[in-house]
């Protein structure tokens, strides 16, 4: 059984879940880079993860990148980048894709208070032209190298974190974000993976 202690720590990084904060991977093919984002996400506390993925292979994820991070998030699979963007915009998300372009404005400029889900493509390709023209926003990291492009799991830290920033300088981390009913469900999930894993 999970000690009291440990419950209050469940209780505790629930209260810190943004459910208006989400990340969209789209057709990621890396298992090493799709798991540390997994990790980044959950110490950001995000709580959904929509994932795209069209592949006859399944979406793997890595435990020992992880750290088994995944337990702690909340997967919602589509097998189209229309259904999934569909989805989050019926629910009132806007989009913002990630994407190397003279369109694309600075990652710091747009509003991660509202929400907002960030789309993130594959190393090689980054996100589809049908991603791009389906979103709300395109942001870009400024690069000063000869590169062009972060690893994945990088830029989703730095982006993921300048929303931080913003949420927890308007006070969106001080107070539970879930509803009651929501709160109360996920916890007695989470008691429970804790009450299985002894």
């Amino acid at each position: 059984m999970p000690t009291k202690k440990r419950k209050k720590r469940v209780r505790d990084v629930l209260c810190f879940r943004q459910p208006d904060l989400r990340v969209v991977l789209e057709d990621i093919t890396n298992t090493h880079n799709a798991s540390a984002v997994v990790r980044t996400c959950d110490a950001a506390g995000i709580l959904y993860i929509d994932i795209i993925h069209s592949r006859p292979e399944p979406f793997l994820i890595n435990e020992s990148i992880s750290t088994r991070a995944e337990k702690w998030i909340k997967f919602s699979h589509y097998s189209s980048t229309k259904e999934c963007f569909s989805s989050l915009k019926q629910q009132g998300f806007k989009i913002a894709c990630t994407h190397i372009s003279s369109e694309a404005a600075d990652y710091t400029s747009i509003d991660y208070t509202q929400p907002i889900a960030v789309v993130f493509g594959n190393e090689l390709e980054g996100v589809t032209e049908e991603a791009v023209h389906l979103s709300d926003h395109l942001i870009q990291i400024p690069m000063f190298g000869m590169v062009q492009s972060l690893n994945l799991s990088v830029s989703a830290g730095i982006i993921l974190y300048e929303a931080c920033r913003q949420r927890v300088q308007k006070g969106l981390y001080e107070k539970t974000r879930l509803s009651e009913k929501k709160f109360n469900e996920i916890q007695k999930e989470w008691l429970g993976l804790e009450k299985n894993q002894k």
